[in-house]
């Protein structure tokens, strides 16, 4: 036995107990295709490191106005770390410095007596949008629908959450400071606050059906807003609706999204409509009302046998040639539209020559899972516009080309 200070010896004698190495088992360590970790014997305090980078390629066809440009960009750039603090907290850090620039996506802590209750506080995804909540690592495209485009990115709140009846139901509830569609915010510029919700609802989540990854739901927001209106963008990107200036939010603010998805064997579709209308004041103290609404519909099916699954393909036969497997192949085919009401068209707080009152869409995707690491991902999107050109022309369609090399951890 190794031998101990004096101090140590009369402390142990005093505690009637003996100095053995198995009476003080240290942490442990873990590798794997879900990151890096080290943990106490129990599980109780837990440290994870995780992460991913996607780098993009984004290539436009037929781009007579020059609206556009070719580029290779880093997406996304964001370590993760998350972990335990004892039975019933748990936390996640996740920075981003895709573009180059540093911004701050999560930073939260959950106390969770409980699956069926959970509260959690700091900077997280609103709890509304469907597609906005799936992982950026398992989106079917490189970019995400129009509905995405209307509902909070990420907020800085309360939200309580939970499951109930073994994950039949969901639920979820906010108080936030108010992102804008698409947005996120850091420091809040205003007294306003959004009440965000959603309920969803798997039927047949318990059990073996054909059905059991069946969900559908609906969420909104709801809140007081002043300040600058946000940006919408096409699938490339593009400023596709321009604010006339002075123009800007002040009054009641509200969302809503019904939303479903399935996926079943090798098949998988997801559906969601948004609507996002603002009380704006114009330079001469006027108040109208902006609306905008958005929907889309995409299917996938796995041309290898894989699983579909909301949360991304785990291939069955990873890639190693050396024993004939190639990973998971993926296509998918989305249709989505965008759409200004006509109130908002006729109020005249909007840009005519620059702002498009409607974006119809389609786009195939064909993405390679070569393990649960690696992806690679090759889309074309098609936009079409109504209006958005000067003397009330329309745009340009406009045509996209997209790469993607994912790697996560």
């Amino acid at each position: 036995m190794r031998s101990v200070p004096l101090a140590g010896a009369v402390l142990l004698v005093f505690m009637g107990g003996t100095l053995r190495a198995q009476d003080k088992p240290g942490p442990t360590t873990s590798a794997g295709a879900e990151g890096f970790s080290v943990q106490n014997e129990s599980g109780d305090y837990r440290l994870q490191l995780r992460g991913y980078v996607q780098f993009d390629g984004r290539f436009f066809s037929g781009d007579e106005g020059a609206l556009a440009i070719n580029t290779f960009t880093l997406r996304r750039v964001r370590p993760i770390l998350q972990g335990t603090l004892g039975r019933y907290f748990e936390f996640s850090v996740m920075p981003d410095f895709g573009g180059g620039v540093a911004v701050l996506q999560d930073a939260w802590l959950d106390f969770k007596p409980s699956s069926k209750l959970k509260v959690r506080v700091g900077k997280f995804k609103g709890p509304v949008g469907l597609e906005r909540l799936q992982s950026a690592t398992a989106i079917t495209f490189v970019e995400r629908a129009f509905p995405t485009a209307l509902v909070p990115n990420r907020d800085v709140g309360i939200m309580v959450h939970g499951d109930l009846a073994g994950g039949v139901l969901s639920y979820a509830g906010a108080l936030a400071d108010g992102a804008p569609d698409g947005g996120s915010v850091d420091v809040d510029l205003n007294d306003g606050k959004d009440l965000e919700g959603r309920v969803f609802l798997s039927p047949f989540k318990k059990g073996s059906s054909a059905f059991k990854d069946l969900g559908f739901g609906i969420a909104g927001t709801t809140g007081k807003q002043s300040g600058p209106l946000p940006a919408y963008r096409s699938s490339g990107q593009v400023s596709v609706i321009s604010i006339l200036t002075g123009v800007v939010a002040d009054g009641t603010r509200t969302r809503w999204t019904p939303q479903l998805s399935l996926y079943t064997g090798r098949l998988g579709l997801l559906g969601e409509y948004a609507r996002s209308s603002w009380g704006v004041k114009t330079p001469d103290a006027t108040h109208v009302d902006f609306e905008v609404s958005a929907w889309q519909a995409t299917a996938t099916v796995l041309l290898t046998g894989d699983k579909a699954s909301f949360g991304g393909v785990r291939p069955l036969r990873p890639f190693d040639p050396s024993k004939g497997q190639w990973g998971a192949l993926e296509l998918a085919a989305r249709v989505h539209k965008l759409e200004l009401a006509r109130s908002t068209l006729d109020a005249g707080i909007i840009d005519p020559t620059k702002s498009a009152r409607e974006l119809s869409a389609w786009a195939l995707g064909l993405t390679w899972s070569l393990t649960r690491n690696i992806k690679q991902y090759a889309d074309f999107e098609h936009v079409s516009f109504k209006g958005g050109a000067a003397g009330g022309a329309d745009r340009e369609d406009e045509n996209v080309f997209f790469i993607r090399t994912q790697v996560s951890f």
